[in-house]
Order: C-alpha cells, then sequence, then structure tokens
C-alpha cells in the first residue's frame, strides 16, 4: 500500500450484514480459562468456534500429550460450548495440543474463516463497546461484526479514532466512514458516539482506558494478530486491558 492509497477498506457491493460474522474464542482450556455467561450471551448473535488449546513444553511430543490431556480437554471444551448454547447459539469446538500458541490460534482462525479473534478478560454486563481506530481498518467487516452484536440491543458503541501527531492518518475521515458504515448496517445512530485523540502511542492509549468500557474492538490493522495484540514491552493490549479484546482479522484476497 502506497501513502497515497487509502487507509480503509471496503465492499461496495453489499452495504448490509451478509451473515452472522464467525468469532474465535481460544480458551487454554487445562489452566482453567473460562468464558463468562455475559460474555457469551454478548457473542451469542455470532458465529462462534471455541478452541480448547494446551501449551506444551517443547521436549514433549503432541502426540502424547493428546493421548495423555485429549479427553480432559475435551471435557472442558464441552463445558464451555454450554455456556454459549445456554446463550441460544450453538457452536463449534476444537482441541489443539501446540508449542506455539500464537501460530496455532492463527492457523486455526484462517482455517475457519474467522471474523474475528477473542482475547477474554473477565466482564460483568456488557453495555458499552469501544472502537479503537488507529489507521488501516477493514471498515465493512468490523461493520459486520459490530451491527451483528449491537442491533437490537441497549449496548451502545464509541468510535475512537487515535492519529499519531507525526502521522498522515485522517482520523477524524476514518471516524466518520465507520459511522457511516454501521448506519449502512443497520445500527441506529443513538446507539454510536465518536471521538478524535492525538497519541504517540495508541494501543498503550488503548491499555489506558480500557478500564471505562467492557469490550474492545480493534482491527489488525495490516499487522499479524498477535502483533496488534502483543506489540512490544509498552505496548500489550491483549496483557495489559482490563476488557476482552476483539481482533477484526483482514480479509486475505481470496476472500
Amino acid at each position: 500500500m502506497t501513502d497515497d492509497e487509502p487507509t480503509l477498506t471496503t465492499d461496495d457491493e453489499s452495504l448490509h450484514v451478509r451473515e452472522p460474522p464467525r468469532v474465535l474464542v481460544p480458551v487454554e482450556v487445562l489452566e482453567g480459562e473460562s468464558i463468562s455467561e455475559s460474555l457469551a450471551a454478548f457473542l451469542a448473535p455470532a458465529n462462534v468456534v471455541v478452541l480448547g488449546y494446551h501449551v506444551l513444553p517443547e521436549q514433549t511430543p503432541t502426540e502424547q500429550a493428546s493421548m495423555q490431556f485429549e479427553d480432559r480437554a475435551q471435557e472442558a471444551v464441552e463445558d464451555l460450548a454450554e455456556t454459549f448454547r445456554a446463550a441460544g447459539r450453538d457452536v463449534q469446538t476444537r482441541v489443539a495440543f501446540t508449542h506455539d500458541r500464537d501460530q496455532t490460534v492463527e492457523r486455526v482462525a484462517e482455517d475457519v474463516g474467522a471474523t474475528a479473534v477473542l482475547l477474554p478478560n473477565p466482564v460483568g454486563e456488557i453495555h458499552d463497546v469501544v472502537v479503537p481506530i488507529r489507521g488501516t481498518v477493514d471498515a465493512d467487516r468490523l461493520a459486520d461484526l459490530v451491527a451483528t452484536l449491537l442491533v437490537g440491543t441497549e449496548g451502545t458503541v464509541t468510535l475512537w479514532g487515535i492519529a499519531e501527531p507525526s502521522g498522515d492518518f485522517d482520523a477524524d475521515e476514518a471516524v466518520a466512514y465507520v459511522r457511516e458504515t454501521l448506519a449502512d448496517r443497520g445500527l441506529p445512530a443513538d446507539q454510536v458516539t465518536t471521538e478524535v485523540t492525538a497519541s504517540e502511542y495508541p494501543i498503550r492509549s488503548i491499555v489506558e482506558r480500557s478500564g471505562e468500557f467492557d469490550v474492545i474492538v480493534m482491527g489488525a490493522g495490516g499487522e499479524s494478530l498477535f502483533a496488534a495484540l502483543f506489540g512490544d514491552e509498552t505496548e500489550r493490549v491483549a496483557e495489559g486491558a482490563v476488557a476482552p479484546v476483539l481482533v477484526v482479522r483482514d480479509r486475505t484476497v481470496e476472500e
């Protein structure tokens, strides 16, 4: 992409939710991670795939771990699936034993065609969603997800444009476009608020404000999924944020 190309990608053929987006929910099942009922209910309008994974020591063969832990992992994943079923949505499930969590989540997300990947954090009732827009974002895919989760509810979304002072990203234009796209998807204007700020470290700013909102929805922004999530020592959304994080994946050419 050159500097002259737009920072938002769009799909002009469709200005409505085409089908329920698919959300991949990776959970380290043998370490006691879980999904709250409120988060399951929030995600229920989407198609959900629960990935129960277990990270192995480098010297442990995956085949050996599968024989040893498969039953426990399957049982734990089914328990998580029941949380979603109780919220009114059937789910797909996957189990993986891996030496590289990030690579496995990326691979499964690609395999199932996930619109977004959830990084779960504890959360109570979900009312306020924030969408930080800090650069390149697939506005149509993001709008599909947000509208699917919020249309027909009392939830609100804050579109938060974040511009680096030294950059050329037009945060006002980006926020206006995403707001228009959400309206095209059927989300009422009174459920949407907007703001634009400047920040030298956008991801750090997201972490610092994460306690103000119940869920964060952000685009990968042209980076790999886990580069967007973890960054460097000063930019760790997944580890630093108080709220659950939904990262919207960029579409591939084939999609």
